[in-house]
């Protein structure tokens, strides 16, 4: 392999670890949050792509534009799963882990369900987008702009997301909230209120990925499963409930199987993935940055 080629490879890589660390952020979040994983976060993905398909045909702008949009309706949605799903199993007597699981699955086949029986198993992709198919020319290394756009998104989100926790009284009560969650009723702070816009803020991080994609990927009931597996291994390398580790995994796991790609068949291209989780897991249990 030449030094371009394998410059190419990374950077390619790099732009995609960035698009995995921010669908992964949100789970990690959540998680961090409230010590629940979310199985239906992969719908959530996948219902951000159909909302912007959608946005698309009736309004004629681009997904860009619609951006903050579909995070907003993800935003809505995630809060109503707090609220609808979420909340009820978490007041279950006994074995309230298995129960809040299986309420989040039961919730991700329910949506996919919706989703084949609404739109079809069809695929889809959104028509005439501004990045659409451009590339970026940089002395023979070529970059899709689409998943340019969407690393600066992700790197915004980031960056918004850790002012966010730092500066507001609202990123204050959820670090309080996921310290100690019996400790902040004394204080005043509505636990079920942090819950529900935390899983609301979670929604929204994965419905701007949902969006970034929705340029590039061919949209389906389906398309969720295989990004969610990847966000998994993505919050667990990084550390449950670490965000700093969701954006440095999601980095990761980009290169890994963008390298991966050159050394084995493209079809997997996930094995170096998950050999490295494995890896990790066997030297450090709670992940990069996590704590057990």
């Amino acid at each position: 392999m030449t030094a371009q080629a394998l410059v190419q490879v990374l950077a390619s890589g790099l732009l995609m670890g960035l698009i995995y660390a921010l669908i992964a952020v949100g789970l990690s979040l959540i998680f961090g949050l409230m010590d629940v994983v979310n199985f239906a976060h992969g719908e959530f993905l996948m219902l951000a792509m159909y909302a912007t398909f959608g946005l698309v045909l009736v309004t004629r702008l681009d997904p860009v534009v619609l951006m903050p949009l579909v995070a907003a309706l993800l935003f809505v949605l995630g809060a109503a799963a707090y609220l609808g799903v979420v909340r009820f199993a978490m007041r279950a007597k006994a074995n309230q882990g298995m129960v809040q699981i299986f309420a989040t699955f039961g919730l991700a086949i329910l949506l996919q369900g919706a989703a084949q029986y609404l739109f079809t198993p069809d695929y889809r992709n959104v028509p005439n987008s501004w990045l659409g198919g451009r590339t970026l020319d940089l002395g023979g290394i070529f970059l899709p702009w689409p998943q340019i756009f969407g690393a600066l998104v992700s790197l915004a989100a980031f960056g918004g997301l850790h002012l966010l926790m730092s500066r507001t009284d609202f990123g204050r009560a959820l670090k309080a909230t996921r310290e100690d969650q019996g400790a902040v009723a004394l204080v005043g702070i509505d636990r079920n209120r942090v819950f529900a816009l935390g899983w609301g803020l979670g929604a929204a991080l994965v419905g701007l990925a949902g969006a970034v994609l929705a340029i590039f990927y061919y949209i389906h009931p389906q398309v969720g499963a295989s990004f969610a597996l990847i966000a998994y291994v993505t919050v667990a390398l990084g550390g449950f409930g670490s965000v700093a580790g969701a954006l440095v995994a999601g980095i990761i796991v980009g290169l890994v199987e963008a390298l991966t790609a050159v050394i084995l068949p493209p079809a997997l291209k996930s094995v170096g993935v998950y050999a490295l989780y494995l890896a990790v897991v066997f030297v450090r249990p709670q992940g990069l940055f996590g704590r057990l």
